[in-house]
């Protein structure tokens, strides 16, 4: 018995040590990151074009028209902001890029580790098909038989697909006779 409750107690550490998340709890802590999130919004791809030329003025020039605006209640009236509303801005913009950059390498991390599963399975997958190959013709793994007719249903490699008719090139323009003079 003190076998087993050294096996147990040594399998609740690992798990209690072991950081791993699973894909449903991430996407609620992801939810809830995105509701503190000041200003979150999501863009169409024609409003995200139609805000990046002027979102994307070099920040000398920035800093020069917020400088202007503190110079000039005339200009901080027009414009309707302060300069330090706007130097805020400016600020907090680029604390926020950094945030864009972390998610962007989190996001290629999740890509890379899905995609390294995904090869792992695709492994076993085709070696499991490989040996369903060899194995159903020997008589004692007919089970196998109907599983590997899913399998060669399903199967899209080394496959022909079926290519849609080839329809002619248009011909070259004839070329323009020249009048001879």
């Amino acid at each position: 018995m003190s076998s087993e409750n050294a096996v147990s107690q040594t399998n609740a550490a690992a798990a209690a040590q072991d950081p791993a998340i699973t894909p449903e709890e991430m996407v609620v802590q992801l939810r809830a990151l995105r509701e503190q999130i000041p200003s979150y919004v999501q863009l169409s791809v024609p409003e995200a074009l139609a805000l990046r030329t002027v979102a994307s003025l070099h920040p000398d020039f920035a800093q020069a028209a917020i400088n202007a605006v503190g110079a000039s209640p005339r200009v901080e009236a027009t414009v309707g902001q302060t300069a330090e509303e706007l130097q805020a801005d400016a600020e907090a913009a680029a604390r926020w890029s950094k945030v864009e950059d972390e998610l962007r390498a989190m996001l290629q991390g999740v890509t890379s580790a899905n995609l390294t599963r995904r090869h792992r399975l695709g492994q076993a997958v085709l070696l499991t098909y490989v040996v369903s190959k060899k194995l159903v013709l020997l008589p004692e793994h007919a089970n196998l038989l109907p599983h590997l007719a899913n399998m060669r249903r399903a199967n899209r490699l080394g496959r022909n697909r079926k290519s849609l008719p080839q329809t002619p090139a248009p011909a070259p323009p004839a070329p323009v006779p020249t009048p001879h003079v």
